[in-house]
């Protein structure tokens, strides 16, 4: 939750609505001015009152002079489809720019479900499941996810009790019968339904006991990125909800793209467009920072501690890279280290989603400019390296002395080339289709690939799930993001979060 505080300037004032609004903008403002993005998602948002919605409407309103400040993301069963065609929600539903709706799961999208569902378990080995009992698992649960769920969890239950390793159509019928009390379904005495409860319960108790152990060990781990799509399809279908990201693509040539990416797995509704990205499925949170936070560092009194030179900049950058840059020419130099250089324009919340050392521009009151690499980023302060020191700034001031451009570098594939477009093949389009599948837990591609249609589509649910312009051309954003994605080598900027 936000925790907005609130506190009346007169104790016997009753606090109205603008009372609560003016707050709360003014702590998206707050957040604004340190590079952070505010999502609001609410579940269940088909039971919401037509006041009730009215009033999200309104707060789309609270906005600066670049961008809205709150994106609002509904989710629901798909009676919510229905409210918003209201006439009175008509203002509403008109700023809705995206929409979801999951249906249920097809025969070949049960089998995938499953087998992800049992991967991420921790199989190592055959699917259990013989092809007849998953073509009888779909029949039975229609697709939908939950009793999808219900009945394998069952049945596996049932072929543990009678030690069997291949669960056949019987199987799965007996746990139909057990799960959903479908007449016609053979079933077992009332002692061996008591004996797959008991054994159920003490399945459940050693999950929970599993469960713990997992979170106490990976609670200080970077979490490993799951897929754009499947994933959260698998996870949220079932559901039939409507979710609702708020935001309107920019076409900008592989830039950062106002829109976040949409809740997959719910039939979706939002309202808010935002500008900055919002970390979905695949971006791994960057490294921890160490050790208890000096105190913030006036980096206006000590803006001429800065390096007062570009070429000063660029050799602080690659330090960060273990390169030594030799000539003038730093682009140039980095090559020799298959790396490349890439400048652009952005904010603090496209550098978090970059997770990656960045030189930044930096003017003073005076006019002056200066450079300094941006090694670490927390809730409320940075940090910049400048020679072998890190001094720790607070948000606010250094988005007011940065002017938003940056630079940094990154490791390019073997068989890169500049812009993937449609109709390309080669290495390099090999070589973007197995990332894909990597992100997205798959088994490599065979053979040669091409930039066909379902590849493209692949890559563009990747770049909007990622916060940039889904426009399916992998440029050097696309690539960072990827590399980060699947955990190739590269330094990583410091967070407290």
């Amino acid at each position: 939750e936000f925790h907005v505080g609130f506190q009346p300037a007169d104790p016997g004032h009753v606090p109205t609505v603008k009372d609560y609004v003016d707050a709360l903008n003014g702590f998206l403002l707050r957040t604004h001015a340190m590079g952070q993005n505010n999502v609001l998602i609410i579940d269940e948002a088909q039971n919401l009152s037509a006041d009730v919605l009215e009033q999200l409407r309104l707060l789309t309103n609270l906005e600066t002079n670049e961008r809205k400040l709150l994106q609002i993301i509904l989710i629901g069963q798909p009676e919510l489809r229905s409210l918003l065609a209201r006439p009175e929600l008509e203002q509403l539903a008109q700023r809705v720019v995206a929409r979801f709706h999951l249906d249920a799961l097809t025969e070949d999208e049960t089998r995938s479900y499953i087998q992800h569902r049992l991967t991420v378990a921790g199989l190592a080995g055959a699917m259990p499941f013989a092809p007849r009992a998953l073509r009888r698992i779909h029949q039975i649960t229609r697709g939908v996810p939950r009793r999808i769920n219900l009945l394998c969890d069952r049945a596996m239950l049932g072929a543990y009790a009678t030690a069997t390793a291949v669960i056949d159509r019987q199987i799965v019928d007996k746990a139909a019968g057990e799960v959903f009390e479908i007449p016609g379904f053979s079933r077992e005495g009332n002692s061996e339904r008591r004996r797959w409860g008991w054994l159920g319960a003490g399945l459940l108790a050693g999950a929970a006991l599993a469960v713990g152990v997992g979170l106490l060990i990976s609670g200080g781990l970077p979490y490993a990125p799951g897929s754009a799509v499947a994933v959260r399809k698998a996870a949220l279908a079932g559901s039939g909800a409507v979710a609702a990201p708020v935001a309107v693509p920019v076409a900008t040539p592989d830039g950062v793209s106002p829109a976040a990416a949409p809740l997959a797995g719910a039939s979706a509704s939002a309202s808010t467009p935002a500008s900055t990205p919002v970390p979905a499925f695949a971006a791994a949170p960057v490294a921890p920072v160490a050790g208890t936070a000096p105190p913030p560092f006036d980096l206006a009194a000590g803006f001429r501690l800065l390096p007062m030179t570009q070429q000063e900049g660029w050799r602080a950058l690659a330090r960060e890279w273990h390169v030594s840059l030799d000539g003038v020419q730093p682009c140039e130099a980095v090559a020799a280290s298959r790396l490349q250089c890439y400048s652009n324009n952005g904010n603090l919340a496209l550098l978090r989603q970059l997770g990656r050392p960045a030189l930044l521009a930096l003017r003073s009151s005076e006019g002056q400019t200066a450079w300094a690499v941006l090694s670490g980023i927390g809730q409320q302060t940075a940090s910049l390296r400048v020679g072998t020191a890190t001094l720790v700034v607070p948000l606010a001031t250094l988005e007011s002395m940065w002017q938003g451009s940056y630079s940094t570098l990154w490791r390019t594939p073997a068989a890169y080339v500049n812009k993937i477009v449609d109709g390309n093949k080669g290495p390099a389009v090999d070589w973007l289709a197995t990332q894909l599948a990597a992100v997205n837990r798959q088994l490599a591609p065979q053979g040669p690939q091409v930039m066909d249609r379902a590849l493209k589509a692949r890559l563009q649910a990747f770049q909007s799930a990622q916060g940039i312009a889904p426009d399916g051309r992998a440029g050097p954003l696309t690539f960072m993001l990827l590399n980060r994605a699947t955990g190739v080598d590269e330094p990583q900027l410091t967070t407290d979060r």
